[in-house]
């Protein structure tokens, strides 16, 4: 259960949870695949982002750089969307993925984050982010969405970066351990089950699973709230300061 007192800090996952990720994997398919408004965008997506997990996770860690990183990347393409009638030669797969990162880099946060970010900022929380990716990348990401301005750099943990992936619970600890926190202290806002939401737990962190695109959990982990909008994760963590 959650603890009745405000929290110690709060993080962030980034893709997905602070800006609509569904976005740039829209874009990348119409423009290179010429797929049409019929297509099913959302379905898809969620089969890439499962793919990218594996690979990752097949790779020992999410891939930071050099062939294996270009690879997965492809791979992810060519395996969802074969489940799709789209089935892809590494060249077309190549052109996908070029897109689809080009296109990250033109997001806007979710209604509601960065009014979010400064109350919890004004009531004395630690606010902070923790992404799995190249460091560069998701840097750049974070640049684009404005929340380097906002968050301190010491407080932006990058798996790439680390050296530590989620779910592995060793980057939550790293967290807690560098900035001396404690783990019933900390919360933690993912849209990835097995990310975000195993990895905190088995990390002892609180857990709001942000399921804005109505998933179903993928075992018998427990998050300690299920938050669909911003404003549900405004009402849940805003409360813990009331007596």
């Amino acid at each position: 259960m959650t603890q009745n007192k405000p929290p110690q800090a709060v993080f962030f996952d980034v893709d997905d949870t602070l800006y609509d990720h569904l976005i740039p994997f829209r874009k990348a398919l119409q423009n290179i695949l010429h797929t049409n408004t019929d297509f099913p965008y959302e379905h898809a997506y969620h089969r890439m982002r499962y793919f990218s997990d594996t690979l990752s996770a097949q790779a020992g860690g999410t891939p930071t750089h050099g062939k294996v990183l270009e690879d997965m990347r492809r791979n992810r393409f060519i395996l969802s969307l074969s489940e799709f009638g789209l089935s892809l030669t590494p060249d077309q797969a190549q052109k996908v993925q070029d897109d689809y990162l080009g296109n990250q880099f033109a997001i806007e946060l979710f209604d509601g984050v960065e009014g979010l970010i400064h109350e919890l900022m004004s009531r004395g929380t630690v606010v902070g982010l923790i992404t799995n990716g190249p460091p560069e990348h998701q840097f750049q990401k974070i640049n684009a969405l404005g929340v380097d301005h906002i968050i301190s750099p010491d407080r932006i943990f990058i798996s790439g970066a680390v050296g530590i992936t989620k779910p592995d619970r060793g980057l939550f600890d790293h967290v807690t351990e560098s900035l001396g926190l404690t783990s019933t202290g900390c919360y933690y806002i993912g849209d990835s089950w097995r990310n975000d939401v195993v990895g905190a737990i088995s990390a002892g962190w609180n857990v709001l699973w942000f399921n804005h695109r109505g998933v179903q959990p993928q075992s018998e982990h427990q998050p300690h709230h299920v938050v669909t909008s911003y404003n549900d994760i405004a009402e849940v963590l805003l409360k813990l300061f009331v007596d």
